[in-house]
């Protein structure tokens, strides 16, 4: 049933976001060239809010919680950290973080060629990394963890590095978290659970599937005074772990 609904609705939800990424993209031009960056992330906000709730067309139900309340925004820079699982992870985690003015670790080919998603990449301070040249990646890494630490806002990176189709996690490479934190020595830590966002595509790239409860779990903070970088990563870790576990029966772990 959730594969032939799809048929039927995939294509509205395509031209959803066809329509609003074009129309975001000119969008964003006019309020950077015309009114400031503030004017400009006021308008990736609106796009965000927009994407996100177009899954409404898919019927999929939407969820996030957050475990304990995060600090305010702008006192102090934040790393996020997730688990990855669909490439429209980032629009949950930009909508409902957008008071701490995320900024993503991305690799550098998403910077060209995406209406509205390249302009942002490329103008919002985004750590754009070539997955092929690891000194270039570790520079645009730090240079974010540089810009988090002046600036009190946040960073979020996917430290397995490639989505999980199946929802299953990944082993974490915890070399970008140590970046940052050696960076932003003054960074918060917050793992970052999501979950079943796999789903939306179970039937591969097309149709979508319909009906999906997809969810973000904001997790109790680390702060990683008096603690290594190392010792850092593998809290955060187990945290997204432990939450993948609560949250997944067995039969699927």
């Amino acid at each position: 049933m959730k594969k032939s609904l799809g048929f039927l609705l995939s294509p509205v939800f395509f031209l959803a976001w066809l329509l609003l990424l074009n129309i975001f993209h000119v969008l964003q031009i006019v309020a950077l060239k015309g009114f400031g960056k503030r004017a400009h992330q006021r308008t990736v906000d609106a796009l965000n809010f927009f994407l996100l709730h177009s899954l409404w067309l898919l019927g999929t139900r939407i969820k996030v919680r957050f475990s304990e309340p995060l600090p305010t925004p702008l006192s102090r820079p934040i790393i996020f950290v997730a688990n990855h699982q669909n490439k429209l992870d980032v629009v949950g985690i930009s909508w409902y973080l957008r008071h701490y003015s995320p900024k993503f670790v991305s690799k550098i080919e998403l910077s060209k060629g995406i209406p509205s998603v390249s302009y942002n990449l490329r103008h919002s301070g985004a750590a754009l990394i070539n997955r092929d040249d690891a000194k270039q990646s570790l520079t645009e890494i730090g240079r974010l963890g540089l810009l988090i630490e002046q600036t009190n806002t946040s960073a979020v990176i996917f430290p397995e590095g490639t989505r999980s189709v199946t929802g299953e996690m990944k082993a974490f490479n915890a070399a970008g978290i140590k970046l940052l934190l050696k960076k932003s020595p003054s960074a918060l830590v917050v793992p970052i659970y999501i979950d079943k966002m796999w789903a939306l595509n179970r039937f591969g790239k097309y149709p979508m599937s319909v009906g999906e409860k997809i969810s973000w779990t904001v997790l109790p903070a680390i702060d990683p005074q008096g603690k290594t970088a190392a010792e850092v990563a593998v809290l955060v870790e187990e945290s997204i772990r432990q939450e993948f576990e609560a949250q997944t029966p067995l039969s699927q772990q």
